[in-house]
């Protein structure tokens, strides 16, 4: 056995994720190690500055994510985009989530979202913007009394001439003042008897300009105990004039559909509300990966009793688990990402996946904030960003219980008394 005067000085770094067959090809390897380098090079150090700060996500960032081509990751080649699929748009995501979960999210608010308008030559130019980074959104969904239940959304959109006069209360939108439009779900009439509850949801696009709001739009910063790189706003709506055409599509919402669900309207909610969910497994299977990462470079700092706590069977074993958790969590989001590109109806896997990884996430960085012991509390180590941002996971895209309730809803049928 090494003594602890022959012990090496150097640490041992942990080891990132590869791609095997069958998920490797050397255009996904190429991207996966420039996300990588771009991911530790440029954003931590941002994120570790900003971060404790409640900073922004500062435009040169933005700038180089655009460069890079990560805005448009999932567009069209045609449309200026990388042409890719959700496999490759997860697996930049894990990498940047790695060191800011806000840099991963921020991509969501692309991707061609808030372009689905009626127009082609219309739509032509926004996913263009997209792609380029240019044309980056909010999503006002949730009311103060409507979250996982969109059925029940109350803002309202009147017709008058060519506009849609919107008042309203939206609440935890996610970078509404900085965004180039906001997609606002609101209700254009009630259900008529024996229709879905969700009939005369509509999608409506509201153009603005970066940095602040239209007439008639207020809006009050959420103080959030993490998710920092850009604000969550409480927003009200007080005679929001929208043109008539910028109807992204006509929503119908369910119960059981989440935020994502409206972002194209709920014609083709599915495949967005998919690509949310397993967007979310890897975002927290990248908060996880930085939580291991970070303490196995800790346990071999630390020295208690003489020894690195690295050394300590418990410690191992804890170390152990966390890894296999990620390992499971990533193997699954990449199946999942898989059959999504296939065109695979798997409303119940991306559910599931979301479940999985999430509650994971906040298993494993809770469990690496206790191998940090004290250190782990503070805000001196990136540990405590990790672990806060991971409790998010479960909560955005759906909660565990929504998940939960679309799983068995697909498993299990309810009975007539129901």
């Amino acid at each position: 056995m090494t003594s602890s005067q022959e012990r090496p000085t150097e640490l041992l770094e942990p080891q990132p994720p590869v791609l095997l067959p069958p998920w490797h090809t050397p255009e996904r390897e190429a991207l996966q190690l420039q996300a990588r380098r771009f991911a530790a090079e440029e954003v931590l150090p941002v994120a570790d500055e900003l971060d404790p700060q409640k900073g922004l996500l500062p435009e040169s960032l933005l700038a180089r994510m655009a460069e890079l081509g990560y805005f448009g990751i999932t567009v069209p080649a045609e449309h200026g985009g990388l042409g890719l699929g959700v496999f490759e748009y997860c697996m930049v995501s894990e990498e940047l989530a790695r060191a800011w979960m806000s840099s991963a999210s921020i991509l969501a608010r692309s991707q061609g979202l808030g372009t689905a308008v009626a127009d082609a030559a219309r739509r032509e130019e926004l996913l263009r913007r997209s792609a380029k980074g240019e044309w980056i959104g909010a999503i006002a969904l949730s009311e103060p009394d409507a979250g996982s239940d969109l059925a029940g959304v109350s803002t309202r959109a009147v017709l008058d001439g060519d506009e849609w006069v919107v008042t309203g209360h939206k609440r935890w939108c996610g970078n509404a003042e900085a965004a180039d439009f906001i997609q606002v779900l609101v209700r254009e009439r009630d259900p008529e008897p024996g229709e879905s509850r969700s009939k005369g949801l509509v999608n409506l696009l509201l153009e603005k300009e970066r940095g602040s709001f239209p007439p008639g739009l207020t809006g009050t910063p959420i103080d959030k105990i993490g998710y920092h790189g850009f604000l969550t706003w409480d927003l009200v709506l007080d005679g929001v004039r929208i043109p008539r055409d910028n109807v992204v599509d006509e929503a119908a919402a369910s119960d059981e559909q989440g935020e994502a669900a409206a972002r194209a309207g709920f014609a083709a909610a599915q495949a967005f509300l998919n690509t949310a969910r397993v967007h979310t497994a890897a975002r927290a299977v990248g908060l996880a990966r930085a939580a291991l990462e970070d303490s196995v470079v800790y346990l071999q700092e630390r020295e208690q009793f003489g020894h690195p706590i690295a050394d300590f069977q418990a410690l191992r074993f804890a170390v152990a688990e966390m890894a296999a958790q990620i390992e499971q969590a990533r193997a699954f989001y990449r199946q999942v990402a898989h059959l999504i590109d296939l065109g695979v109806r798997c409303e119940r896997e991306a559910s599931m996946v979301k479940l999985e990884a999430t509650e994971m996430a906040v298993r494993v960085t809770n469990q690496a904030m206790q191998l940090h012991g004290g250190n782990g509390y503070t805000t001196e180590r990136q540990v405590e960003r990790h672990w806060r941002d991971a409790r998010l996971t479960t909560i955005f895209e759906g909660t565990s219980e929504i998940q939960k309730r679309i799983i068995s809803d697909r498993l299990l049928p309810r009975s007539p008394l129901t």
